[in-house]
């Protein structure tokens, strides 16, 4: 697995750990830190992930509403609304990076962690939302 996989999944459960429970960014980077220690090679592009998405969690949001036809994000489940949160960040702030490859690898981090239907649901919204790069 490449360490920006081990990242993007990295993040992925960081922004989940956001997502449903009572903590703000600082304590969750605190919690990962035993797992991240600063040695770890994907270390800086999973918190730059992580602290992009909290970031700029509101624009993403409405965008993948914009996308996700009678959808509203708090009724996605929680884990493929994070792997698009984190896929669009990358998409939309971080231009280093083919949109062809982000989706991919949303696509296989949700066949991963999520449903069987979850990839084709993620990857429908994320193709619609590439445009707005």
């Amino acid at each position: 697995m490449s360490t920006r996989r081990q990242a993007r999944e990295c993040a992925l459960q960081m922004l989940y750990t956001f997502d449903n429970c009572a903590m703000d960014e600082k304590s969750i980077l605190k919690c990962f830190d035993t797992i991240l220690p600063v040695e770890i090679a994907y270390r800086e592009f999973t918190v730059v992930i992580f602290r992009g998405v909290c970031e700029h969690q509101e624009k993403i949001d409405s965008l993948i509403e914009k996308y996700a036809d009678n959808w509203e994000i708090d009724r996605m489940a929680t884990i493929d609304r994070n792997i698009m949160r984190l896929a669009a960040y990358e998409m939309l702030y971080m231009k280093d990076t083919p949109v062809s490859v982000i989706i991919d690898e949303a696509v296989e981090i949700a066949k991963r962690f999520s449903n069987k239907d979850s990839s084709k649901f993620v990857n429908g919204i994320l193709d619609k939302l590439k445009d707005e790069r």
